[in-house]
């Protein structure tokens, strides 16, 4: 089977489709499949043992988008399926035009996505589901709608987007549920190991994703003004970075709340290894793989209960749960972590068990059976 794969973010890029992606390709090769992959980035990505075809982001938005979107039609008139991460819109017009299968991984409303950069919407993605909008609201559900029924088949990696895709009118037989794998653990050091490399020594959360609006990390901020003696430790950038700095030195944080830039996956592990919990203060998610990592590492989740995370996090078994926009309610969500006897104990032991089910070769195997159902 030969897979070209279409991914917006690919490494040394932070966030699920650059993780995602080369796992995929890596795992398709070794099981005998041709590979080749589409992306966009900043530079010339790092030489693979396949083809990875680029279009760099310092193009204007509209020609680059196009520019993508031949790319892929090129590329897919040799290949026997298009696999989507992202960039869904331009995957399902360049695979019509070289009448190619396409199967698409959704990770969010791309509607919803686009009306939030472009200041149209300023809410949550489940109350954009229900917005009427404009015609330029109009236009971007008529643009999402129409690439998403273009899929043979719509991977989800979570309930609650698929339950979504399927009132965007995509058939609910072309609709899979597949949750994003655990990560395969390089050697990690022990706890002590892990927290004498970060230098910290007391109660410690870690955060790492994309710093930007959807992660809400002011929240986090807020929260942890009110939970003395707890230090956060931030992986990754983004749009915001420079604004959450700021806050956190103006909540007068400075001194426990360390910005540590992007980090290749395998430190993101070690960093999740030296916390005490995870935070994820998101407004929206779909199911985020930090999540996944963090408790396969054996560190519970402190998190908001946003989108499909409660059908990973359950609440004061594997982590906690608290209400989106709520400082206070994750606030005392950290203070009961640390404070209530037995509680972190109970939970860490918990961790690692409740992800055993998404082993990563049966999860990326899984996907592979997907794509020769849609080659077909």
């Amino acid at each position: 089977m030969r897979v070209l794969i279409v991914s917006g973010i690919w490494p040394p890029d932070v966030g699920g489709p650059a993780s995602h992606a080369p796992e995929l390709a890596a795992y398709l090769r070794r099981r005998g499949h041709e590979v080749g992959v589409v992306t966009t980035a900043d530079r010339e990505p790092a030489a693979e043992a396949y083809r990875v075809d680029w279009v760099s982001r310092r193009i204007p938005v509209g020609i680059r988008h196009l520019a993508v979107a031949e790319k892929i039609r090129s590329r897919a008139r040799s290949a026997d399926v298009v696999y989507a991460t992202s960039m869904v819109g331009r995957a399902a017009a360049g695979s019509t035009a070289a009448r190619t299968p396409l199967a698409a991984k959704l990770t969010t409303d791309d509607a919803f996505e686009r009306a939030v950069r472009l200041g149209l919407y300023d809410a949550d993605m489940d109350r954009f589901q229900q917005f009427e909008g404009d015609v330029r609201i109009a236009a971007l559900r008529h643009s999402r709608n129409a690439a998403v029924r273009r899929a043979s088949r719509v991977i989800c990696p979570s309930a609650y987007l698929a339950g979504m895709a399927v009132s965007w009118g995509v058939p609910r037989e072309r609709v899979v549920v597949v949750p994003n794998p655990a990560p395969d653990l390089p050697p990690l050091p022990s706890r002590a190991g892990a927290r004498a490399e970060v230098g910290i020594d007391g109660p410690l959360l870690a955060f790492a994703g994309r710093i930007g609006r959807q992660k809400a990390l002011e929240v986090a901020l807020q929260a942890l003004r009110e939970a003395a003696g707890v230090s956060l430790l931030v992986a990754g950038d983004g749009p915001e970075r420079e604004e959450m700095e700021r806050r956190a030195a103006d909540l007068g944080l400075a001194g426990r709340v360390r910005f540590l830039g992007s980090l290749p996956r395998e430190k993101v592990l070690e960093l999740f290894r030296a916390a005490d919990a995870s935070l994820l203060s998101s407004a929206w998610e779909n199911f985020p793989h930090t999540v996944v990592e963090s408790l396969a590492v054996g560190t519970p989740v402190i998190s908001t209960d946003v989108g499909g995370v409660a059908e990973i996090v359950r609440d004061r078994e594997n982590g906690l749960l608290v209400p989106a926009g709520d400082p206070r309610a994750l606030a005392a969500a950290i203070v009961s972590f640390f404070g209530e006897p037995g509680l972190r104990e109970r939970l860490a032991a918990a961790a690692a068990p409740s992800v055993a089910e998404y082993g990563r070769e049966e999860i990326l195997g899984r996907i592979e059976a997907i794509l020769r159902e849609a080659a077909a």
